[in-house]
């Protein structure tokens, strides 16, 4: 199983494999024909609230945000496992548009998914 993240604004490569973006809301200037994803898994991004009480104080809150965000990710088991099939079949790469490459939902959900 391979799992990587990548930044949606860094260069499409064959080497992302399948491209899986994982925000709840499209990032900005990036047109879908550039983007090359091959999925959008919405369902599985961070809720509307905890996105943006995560945002308010990202720093402070990182350790409590991963807790919330695990819970959420508890109530799409069907989700995850799609995911993670699909990561034993072939190598996938999550996109995110996150600054912070290693306080970022991107991260909590690899860490799942590689479980």
């Amino acid at each position: 199983m391979t799992i990587t993240i990548k930044r949606i604004y860094s260069e499409a490569l064959d080497s992302d494999g399948k491209r899986i973006l994982v925000d709840r809301l499209w990032p900005r200037g990036i047109k879908k024909e550039v983007a090359k994803i091959d999925l959008w898994a919405k369902e599985i991004t961070p809720s509307n609230e905890l996105r943006k009480w995560y945002h308010e104080d990202m720093p402070a809150r990182w350790e409590e945000f991963q807790v919330r965000y695990q819970a959420e990710l508890a109530e799409h088991h069907d989700q995850l496992q799609q995911l993670k099939a699909l990561a034993k079949q072939e190598h996938i790469t999550l996109l995110t548009a996150a600054k912070n490459e290693h306080q970022n939902h991107a991260t909590v959900l690899k860490s799942i998914l590689e479980s």
